[in-house]
């Protein structure tokens, strides 16, 4: 792992790299982790952001830059303590792998983010979400980690496996989550038998809905190169907005994929985490029909193994 500084909109933010992929990080705001590049990339999209890069000329939106990138926030949304500013520089602290990285506390909310970004391999990078409640009365909250991919692309959000009527499944296994603007017979959805594809380039309004169980893991292919994200699913948990696990917004601008904590009561002084685990994967065709979404869930499904 090769570490270095670098500036960022006139601050300062660290350049975390292997000799397959390269991130970076903000100091002097956020936590935000603002761009994952795959090195060994070929062809068109070889060396390119794979996040969105929001221009440093961008509105307040409820009061904070999105900037882009990936972000940490508490769920449920609220118009208020979702939007607290994240303009302040933050406490670093050096890791044998990685840095840890800690905001002021939310003025109006009392919650502390802190974030650590560790490259635990080649091609693997462990972030650990933390909400600390510094208030002084408890809190109900969930980790809401949010990655905001650039335009053009394709996701995928894997389903669980299949069950048989006849063997005896009788009982759902997991519940598709709308929000109210929400348009399921819009192109920009696509509904297979193993997944669901968002067809980013076909998204002409803001689309959104959550699941309540999957396999863990979703990815976004852009020119040759998925990036993958994992967190597990706590069976038996209550989760945020109806029980999603993980939720995926568009508005053809960009994708954001998003995977949540359960809901926790925190009393003063405790915290909440929730773990992800990134990589990229170069080299594939886009996964948008059986033959090339089960390429993509075959090299996803070792990877994962690998983690255990």
């Amino acid at each position: 792992m090769k570490q270095s500084k670098t500036d960022y909109r006139g601050g300062e933010a660290i350049v975390l790299s292997t000799d397959a992929l390269e991130l970076t990080i903000t100091t002097s705001v956020g936590p935000r982790i603002t761009s994952l590049r795959s090195l060994t990339a070929k062809g068109k999209g070889a060396g390119q952001n794979l996040f969105l890069e929001i221009p440093a000329s961008e509105p307040r939106a409820h009061g904070m830059y999105l900037r882009g990138g990936h972000r940490l926030w508490h769920s449920p949304e609220h118009i208020v303590r979702t939007y607290q500013p994240d303009d302040d520089p933050l406490a670093v602290k050096p890791l044998p792998k990685g840095i840890a990285l800690a905001q002021p506390v939310e003025a109006k909310t009392g919650i502390q983010k802190a974030v650590k970004i560790e490259l635990i391999g080649e091609r693997t990078i462990r972030v650990t979400h933390a909400l600390t409640n510094q208030g002084l009365w408890a809190v109900e909250l969930a980790p809401w980690a949010l990655t905001m991919l650039r335009a053009g692309g394709y996701a995928v959000l894997p389903l669980p496996p299949k069950g048989d009527h006849a063997a005896g499944d009788l009982l759902p296994g997991y519940s598709l989550v709308p929000w109210t603007y929400t348009d399921l017979a819009l192109p920009v959805w696509e509904f297979n038998r193993d997944f669901i594809g968002v067809n980013v380039p076909k998204c002409k309004q803001a689309q959104k809905f959550g699941i309540t169980n999957y396999p863990g893991w979703t990815a976004y292919w852009n020119e040759g190169t998925a990036f993958v994200k994992h967190a597990a699913v706590r069976p038996g948990c209550m989760y945020p907005d109806l029980g999603c696990a993980f939720e995926v917004f568009t508005n053809g601008q960009m994708i954001e994929l998003e995977t949540l904590a359960p809901l926790q009561k925190l009393e003063p002084g405790q915290s909440a985490t929730h773990v992800e685990h990134w990589t990229l994967i170069d080299g594939l065709e886009k996964p948008a029909t059986a033959p090339t979404f089960d390429a993509l869930k075959t090299a996803v499904e070792k990877w994962v193994k690998g983690l255990r």
